[in-house]
C-alpha cells in the first residue's frame, strides 16, 4: 500500500506503455463499427450534434469513424476520449458539455440505462471461433440433459445466434440470454431473469439454482459480477482470445467473506464518504438520497464526493472518512480497495451494515437500482428504537460496543444550538463537523491569506525543470 502513496515519480517517467489492443483492419471499419446502423440511428432521430464515445483501445479509429459518420449523416460529430468515469458507462456529462443530442457508445458496455440522452450501443464484433467454442462446451458438459444458461460478453453477442444453432439440437435444456439495452417495458414474468442488460427465461421448477452458467468472454469485471450475483450456480467459461474453456475456480465464498468483512468495517464507521461514480446511470440521484437518509438514521456522518475515477491518491486526501461507498454501475461497483487507505464498499454492503431489517440471504446485489423503493430487493427501514431499548452489539473487528439502533427520520445528528460555534475574535461563525475537527488537529491546514501581514517582494525566477529533478538539484541518486 505504501507504493500507492509515496514514490519519487521516476517510475512514471520511465514506465513503458503496453502495446494497444490491435484495431480492426481499415477495410473492415464499416462492418466492425456498423456504420450503416449508426448512420440510420442519427438520420432517423434528426440529430445534428452527436457524441462518439470510444474506449482507449479503439481511439485510434476515432477520427476516421467520425469523418465517415459526418459524411453519411451531415451531423456534427464530437469524439469523447477520456471518459469521466468508466468507459463501459455512457458519459452523458461529457456529451452535454458539447451540446450533443445523442450518444454513439462504442466498445464494451455495462448496458446500464441512461437518464437523459438517446444512446445507440455499438459493441464491435470481435471474432469468435464457433467450432472451438462448441467443442469446449461439449467437453465441459458431456451430459446432453444438462441445464445451462449461456451468457456472453457484449462484443461476442453477434455470434450467439450461430452458437445457438449448433448447440440447441444437441442440448434441449440450454438457454441463451438476450441483450437488452435499457429497461424493457412491462413487469418481470415468472421465471424471467433481467440483470446486467441480459434477459432469459428459466423453465426449471427449482429455479435458477438448478442451472449452470457458461460464459463466453475473457476474465474480467463482468464475469466476477455474474459469479457473485448468481453464486448458487456453478460457472464455466470459454475465452475466445486463448481458445480455451475451463471451469471457473474462483472461490466465490472467499470473495464473499472479504465483502462481508467490509460490511463489518462499515458498521464500525462513523464518517462515510459517498463517492459519485456515475452521473449517467438512471436512478443515481435517488440512490444518493437513499444512502444519505440511511446514514443519517444510522447516526453516521456522510459527505458526498465527486472525484471522477477513484484511485488511492485521490481518496487519501480525505483522512477523516472512515469508509467510502461507491455509487457506480454494476460492473464498476466491485472496486478492489486493498491498496486504498480506507475501504470502499457497495451500496448493498452499506445497507447490510446500516439497515437492521436487511438480512444476508446469500444473494449478492451489485446493481444499486435493486435497493430503491419499488425494486425487487427493496427493504423498508424499521421504526426508530430508543437508545435505552437498543440491543447491544459488539464489533467483530475492534471488540468494542457499538450502536445499532436507528434514529427517527426527522432527528438531526447534532442539536441546532451546537452546530455553530464562534471561530475567532471577529465573531465569525463556523459549522462544527468531523471534517473541520479533523482539519483542526492537523499540523498543516493549508495556505492562509494573512492579508496585510506578508511583505511585498519583487518577482524572482523560480526553479526550472520537473519536480523530481530540478536543474539546481542535480541528478545524483542518494
Amino acid at each position: 500500500m505504501a507504493a500507492a502513496f509515496s514514490s519519487d515519480g521516476g517510475a512514471a517517467l520511465r514506465r513503458e506503455l503496453p502495446a494497444a489492443v490491435a484495431a480492426p483492419p481499415r477495410s473492415d471499419l464499416d462492418g466492425f463499427y456498423e456504420m450503416g446502423r449508426a448512420a440510420a440511428f442519427v438520420r432517423d432521430g434528426g440529430f445534428r450534434k452527436v457524441a462518439l464515445q470510444f474506449p482507449d483501445e479503439l481511439l485510434a479509429d476515432a477520427v476516421e469513424v467520425a469523418g465517415r459518420m459526418e459524411a453519411a449523416t451531415g451531423a456534427e460529430m464530437f469524439v469523447l476520449g477520456d471518459t469521466t468515469y468508466g468507459s463501459c458507462c455512457v458519459d452523458e456529462v461529457a456529451a452535454e458539455h458539447v451540446g450533443a443530442e445523442a450518444v454513439l457508445h462504442y466498445g464494451p458496455a455495462c448496458l446500464s440505462p441512461c437518464g437523459k440522452l438517446p444512446v445507440l450501443h455499438i459493441f464491435g464484433q470481435q471474432p469468435l471461433d464457433i467450432g472451438c467454442c462448441t467443442k469446449a462446451f461439449r467437453e465441459l458438459y458431456p451430459e446432453q440433459q444438462s441445464r445451462v444458461v449461456v451468457l456472453s460478453d457484449v462484443v461476442y453477442a453477434h455470434a450467439m445466434g450461430e452458437l445457438e444453432q449448433q448447440l440447441c439440437p444437441e442440448y434441449p435444456n440450454i438457454i441463451f440470454s438476450r441483450l437488452v439495452c435499457g429497461d424493457p417495458p412491462g413487469p418481470i414474468g415468472p421465471g424471467e431473469e433481467r440483470k446486467f442488460g441480459r434477459q432469459f427465461l428459466v423453465e426449471a421448477a427449482g429455479g435458477l439454482q438448478d442451472y449452470a452458467m457458461f460464459y463466453v468472454g475473457a476474465e474480467g469485471l463482468a464475469l466476477t459480477s455474474f459469479m457473485l450475483t448468481w453464486n448458487c450456480c456453478p460457472f464455466s467459461s470459454f475465452n475466445p482470445i486463448t481458445g480455451c474453456g475451463r471451469r471457473e475456480t474462483l472461490n466465490v465464498n472467499r470473495a464473499l467473506m472479504r465483502r462481508l468483512y467490509l460490511v463489518e468495517r462499515a458498521r464500525d464507521a462513523g464518517v462515510v464518504g459517498i463517492l459519485v461514480g456515475t452521473l449517467g446511470v438512471a436512478g443515481y440521484l435517488t440512490v444518493l438520497q437513499h444512502l444519505r437518509e440511511l446514514l443519517c438514521r444510522a447516526g453516521k456522518r456522510s459527505y458526498t464526493l465527486a472525484v471522477g475515477k477513484p484511485n488511492p491518491a485521490k481518496l487519501a486526501n480525505f483522512l477523516e472518512v472512515d469508509i467510502f461507498v461507491l455509487v457506480a454501475c454494476a460492473q464498476n461497483s466491485l472496486l478492489d480497495s486493498s491498496d486504498f487507505y480506507r475501504p470502499v464498499v457497495t451500496p448493498y454492503e452499506l445497507e447490510l451494515a446500516c439497515n437492521p431489517a436487511r438480512e444476508w440471504t446469500g444473494n449478492y446485489l451489485t446493481d444499486f437500482r435493486d435497493l430503491l423503493p419499488g425494486a425487487c430487493a427493496h427493504v423498508e427501514l424499521p421504526p426508530a428504537v430508543p437508545a435505552a431499548e437498543a440491543v447491544p452489539d459488539v464489533s467483530l473487528i475492534s471488540g468494542k460496543m457499538r450502536a445499532t439502533h436507528l434514529c427517527g427520520p426527522q432527528t438531526p445528528q447534532l442539536p441546532p444550538s451546537t452546530t455553530l460555534a464562534c471561530r475567532d475574535q471577529t465573531q465569525a461563525l463556523a459549522e462544527i463537523s468531523p471534517a473541520a475537527s479533523f482539519l483542526e488537529s492537523r499540523s498543516w491546514r493549508g495556505l492562509e491569506q494573512q492579508l496585510g501581514e506578508t511583505p511585498v517582494s519583487k518577482a524572482v525566477q523560480g526553479r526550472r525543470g520537473i519536480a523530481i529533478a530540478y536543474e539546481d538539484e542535480g541528478c545524483e541518486q542518494p
